[in-house]
């Protein structure tokens, strides 16, 4: 049976840290890059990356979270059934992570220093600049040898290592506070109700069914909507049958 679950953030913070994840996972695929459109791609994703850690700040948000960790820990170790090797090991991986979040410098500060990367940069946000007439010296540097250039990606690819560290720790704490219920929908509509420490709806369903989840409201109620998929309409078409579905909030 096919089965996909959902993500739906309930506030900025974790609408970032979300399309934070979905990037490094795009740039850990590229990292590997063998053709001149995997490297460009590379590049692509790495100036997304950039322009979301300039916009938003990124690492405020994750040194307050990781400190939440600590104390939760704290909390979890006074529970008589832990496993309390286990809780000390992830006491000093979050120990380690809030220390060096606090010496670290603004996320991504170093590539802007890279010369090459910022004469290339604003070529990327036209559609079709990275044309061999528009950027030169990208087509002299994708000519290089393979060995320079996947040295030169992993580089500039470190620059975001704690931040992603910190990304993948924080959604894995944030994703382990939820169980997933099973939960019937109506005529392909449910309504919830969440309280102020949820931050992201999750929704595991089928994805052979014709149908896939959405999502409104804001983090006190929601609402989830199946609808069908057909890549034929404009407009998408509401479920009107019964629909079995797993929901979890965290």
């Amino acid at each position: 049976m096919n089965q996909a679950v959902y993500e739906f953030p309930l506030n900025e913070k974790v609408r970032t840290y979300l399309r934070l994840e979905q990037l490094f996972k795009q740039l850990g695929q590229s990292i590997s890059a063998t053709e001149d459109w995997q490297y460009v791609r590379f590049i692509e994703s790495l100036f997304t990356l950039l322009d979301l850690s300039e916009r938003v700040d990124v690492r405020t948000d994750l040194l307050k979270d990781v400190e939440l960790h600590e104390k939760n820990l704290q909390f979890w170790a006074q529970h008589p059934n832990i496993d309390l090797d286990a809780l000390r090991q992830a006491q000093q991986k979050v120990l380690a992570l809030r220390d060096e979040l606090k010496n670290a410098r603004k996320f991504g500060s170093a590539l802007r220093e890279e010369k090459f990367l910022m004469s290339i940069r604003q070529r990327f946000s036209i559609p079709g600049g990275t044309c061999s007439f528009d950027l030169p010296n990208l087509h002299y540097w994708l000519r290089q040898d393979n060995d320079i250039k996947l040295q030169a990606l992993k580089g500039w690819f470190s620059e975001f290592a704690l931040m992603q560290n910190a990304i993948d720790m924080t959604l894995t704490f944030l994703r382990e506070r939820g169980r997933f219920e099973a939960i019937n929908a109506e005529k392909g509509f449910y309504q919830g109700v969440a309280d102020d420490k949820n931050e992201v709806i999750r929704v595991y369903c089928r994805t052979d069914q014709g149908y896939f989840p959405t999502l409104s409201g804001n983090k006190y109620r929601y609402a989830i909507r199946f609808m069908m998929f057909n890549p034929e309409e404009a407009g998408q078409v509401a479920m009107e049958s019964m629909v079995q579905f797993k929901l979890a909030c965290c």
